[in-house]
């Protein structure tokens, strides 16, 4: 089977073609990518209607892009797959629309996926896919999620954000340093440059006893440091509080999520979302895991963004298990706010 995947949640348009034969990890044929950065950088972040609009403009000729990357054309296309939630309303309604519109032209079914979902399996797509069972490190723009995945479609949700999430504690503490959009890379790379020990910050909830998290506090503890250092801050100064806010950031990261193999005696996590591709968390991860004797797996760098290969690999996977079934109904709805666990 050939899923087409089409995501289109927010600001990046993305397509893919995934097979699957029914037994083994569903392979990548071919994806393509279009992100929005560009445009939204005047705005200094995500206009909606914009974001919509552009993904009109994108998706058909993305979709002709990773067919002729395939060598294939629209007649071996066996189902179409569509990020259904959550997200942005308008952006998701753009790819719904396309998707079904399509597999009605096709006289094939489609599926709608859940974003997170996505992923959560998308090291699937990487080189070193995991196994289940293991725990899922989900931090992907204003959800940071811990949770245990016991197989496709059975997640128990161990801890997740009470407020803001680590990718926005990164898009806010940059837009406070005033760095440009995104903000979580650009604060990324001005850390490299600075001194993780200059500014003591809190690591909120980092003893609660619980898995839960809270960046909010971060946030306000970084606006005060700005605002002691004034409007005549040095660009050392700058560097040392993008890099102190990385190392709090990372840190409750790292620590409750080794907390949480321990608590659930699981020896694989996995991490994906778009802070998963942050350099220092990787590091961190990876030495904690090594001392602690378990496998850590991410999705590749180029797919820890929005993608839609990971869209196509979750319907490949939700079909392989049996957890869903797909439709000829071309009606279709979008869910811009979805719990994973009623997925």
């Amino acid at each position: 089977m050939n899923v087409l995947g089409i995501e289109s949640s927010c600001d990046e348009t993305g397509v893919a073609l995934v097979t699957s034969d029914g037994t083994g990890v569903p392979r990548l044929l071919a994806h393509a990518l279009h992100s929005q950065i560009d445009m939204h950088q005047a705005y200094g972040g995500v206009v909606p209607e914009l974001a919509s609009r552009d993904h009109i403009r994108r998706v058909l000729p993305l979709t002709r892009q990773v067919l002729a990357e395939a060598g294939l054309g629209l007649d071996a296309v066996d189902l179409v797959a569509f990020t259904r939630g959550p997200g942005l309303a308008g952006a998701l309604l753009v790819g719904a629309g396309v998707a079904c519109a399509l597999a009605a032209a096709l006289d094939k079914p489609t599926l709608g996926v859940h974003h997170l979902e996505g992923h959560l399996l998308s090291p699937f797509l990487s080189a070193d896919p995991p196994e289940f069972p293991f725990v899922a490190l989900l931090v992907s723009g204003g959800h940071t999620q811990l949770m245990h995945v016991a197989g496709v479609g059975a997640y128990e949700m161990l801890g997740e954000t009470i407020d803001d999430a680590a990718g926005e504690a990164f898009d806010k503490s940059a837009k406070l340093l005033g760095l440009g959009y995104p903000g979580g890379p650009a604060l990324s790379r001005m850390a490299a440059f600075g001194d993780p020990t200059a500014f003591a910050l809190p690591r909120p909830m980092l003893h609660n006893g619980n898995l839960d998290f809270s960046f909010a506090g971060l946030k306000t503890a970084v606006l005060t440091q700005v605002r002691k250092l004034g409007s005549n801050v040095c660009e050392q100064d700058r560097a040392n509080l993008a890099a102190s806010t990385q190392a709090a950031i990372v840190e409750v990261l790292v620590r409750k999520s080794m907390r949480a193999l321990k608590e659930s005696g699981a020896r694989r996590l996995v991490v994906a979302g778009g802070v998963g591709a942050n350099s220092e968390l990787r590091a961190q991860l990876n030495a904690a895991c090594q001392k602690a004797k378990v496998r850590v797996h991410y999705p590749e760098l180029d797919l820890c963004t929005d993608n839609g290969a990971m869209i196509a690999m979750a319907a490949a996977m939700r079909l392989q298990s049996g957890r869903a079934t797909p439709s000829h109904d071309y009606a279709f709805d979008v869910r811009p706010r979805w719990p994973l666990q009623s997925a």
